[in-house]
């Protein structure tokens, strides 16, 4: 895998969530604002939820527009730091993972700069305990990060040649 295949699958990924989170509000916001959670089935719903913080909720209570630039900003320097591991980066799971993680910040940014919140409306929960909503930028980065810390973990790396 190769620099334009991470930054394809960044591209898939930013797709992807935008598309799912247009459709979701289009939807979500015709209904009355009681209505905005439906269950799909005994573990999962899908709800309009607006995390004005960061990933799961954390945060979630300050001043949305400061939250809004200052959660942007961190994630742009952020994501131009991925883009320089990518362009370095030779392991086809590392490139995965960055690639899902550039995808995903940058969907989740695209939501602050427009609402002042990222829209959220995966809701799945079992016995009683709610995992917090989320969307497919989110579910990109978690990937994304499990997929470099696994190769972290376990890749095959070739020792440096001692020099005596």
């Amino acid at each position: 895998m190769s620099f334009g295949r991470g930054i394809a699958l960044a591209i898939l990924v930013l797709a992807l969530d935008q598309a799912t989170k247009w459709g979701l509000l289009g939807w979500m916001l015709a209904r009355p604002p009681g209505e905005r959670l439906v269950p799909v089935t005994s573990f999962f719903n899908v709800v309009l939820v607006w995390n004005r913080g960061v990933s799961f909720g954390m945060f979630n209570g300050g001043d949305g527009g400061l939250n809004a630039v200052a959660f942007s900003v961190l994630a742009a320097v952020i994501v131009i730091g991925l883009v320089i591991w990518l362009w370095r980066a030779t392991q086809g799971l590392v490139i995965a993972g960055i690639g899902l993680v550039i995808g995903g910040a940058i969907g989740n940014v695209i939501d602050r700069l427009r609402f002042g919140a990222v829209v959220d409306f995966l809701d799945f929960h079992a016995a009683g305990w709610h995992w917090p909503a989320f969307n497919v930028a989110d579910a990109a980065i978690c990937i994304g990060v499990g997929l470099i810390v696994i190769d972290g973990l376990l890749g095959r790396r070739e020792m440096p040649n001692k020099v005596a």
